[in-house]
């Protein structure tokens, strides 16, 4: 069996990677990652950072930024970092969608955005957590908002989406168009009682992959099958960040044995 090459999102170890970022890229480098997705970068430059990845063998497959840096007046810095980390995959990791007005403008943001950064050479995708899938008390469902409004990619976080009561692997199948990396996720979701958009994330607690009660293996599965990348994200820093991430990915490589 070929192994499996995984990534990871850098807010799993953020303990770490805001005091140190290149020893928290050392760190899961060791750990056996390859790909590298970034929740901020800490005051360093492109430059700077592309010199870690590349002594580290490691390949930045997205960052996690915010809907600010879409703004016309900050896309173009934001683009130019991307490009000299090597980065093709500019990820949202949420937004405010509480009104009618906020989800009309960040819409129109999302797709100013693709179409600017395509340009670029970069796809622009959304990662969304579990309201997404619910109906807001404004009546509308954001997930839907997005995929019918936008061309942006869906970074499919696959436990907020069980979460929320969706079968991921279904729902992985039904938009894999649209889907080139995921996040393989891990955790104990809220009680069914708490689905609605004010409550659904009640209760939750995160776990490292193969702890808690998500389908892991299945979406597994389906990502294998399908070719596409999977990058964990495990956010309880139990004990800490590199510790619980060590975790996910000795459980992992263990499933190739």
């Amino acid at each position: 069996m070929n192994c499996v090459e995984y990534g990871i999102q850098m807010y799993s170890l953020r303990d770490l990677a805001e005091k140190d970022l290149r020893a928290a890229l050392k760190t899961v480098a060791d750990q056996g990652y390859k790909y590298i997705e970034f929740a901020g970068f800490f005051n360093h430059s492109a430059e700077e950072v592309r010199s870690w990845l590349d002594e580290f063998g490691l390949v930045c497959s997205g960052t996690h930024t915010g809907m600010k840096e879409l703004l016309p007046q900050n896309i173009e810095k934001t683009a130019a970092y991307h490009q000299v980390i090597g980065c093709k995959n500019l990820i949202v990791p949420g937004a405010d969608w509480s009104s009618t007005e906020k989800v009309e403008n960040n819409i129109k943001l999302l797709e100013f955005a693709r179409v600017r950064l395509a340009e670029a050479g970069i796809r622009l995708g959304y990662h969304n957590h579990s309201r997404e899938f619910l109906p807001t008390p404004f009546g509308v469902k954001i997930e839907d908002e997005i995929i019918e409004k936008t061309g942006a990619e869906l970074e499919i976080d696959t436990f907020w989406a069980f979460n929320a009561g969706v079968d991921p692997v279904d729902y992985l199948e039904k938009h894999k168009k649209r889907i080139s990396v995921i996040h393989l996720k891990d955790g104990i979701p809220a009680l069914p009682e708490f689905r609605t958009y004010e409550k659904v994330h009640d209760g939750v607690k995160g776990k490292s992959v193969g702890s808690g009660k998500a389908p892991v293996l299945a979406v597994r599965k389906w990502a294998i099958e399908n070719n596409v990348l999977m990058v964990i994200e495990s956010e309880g820093l139990e004990p800490s960040g590199p510790e619980e991430v060590g975790r996910c990915i000795e459980f992992l490589k263990g499933l190739e044995k």
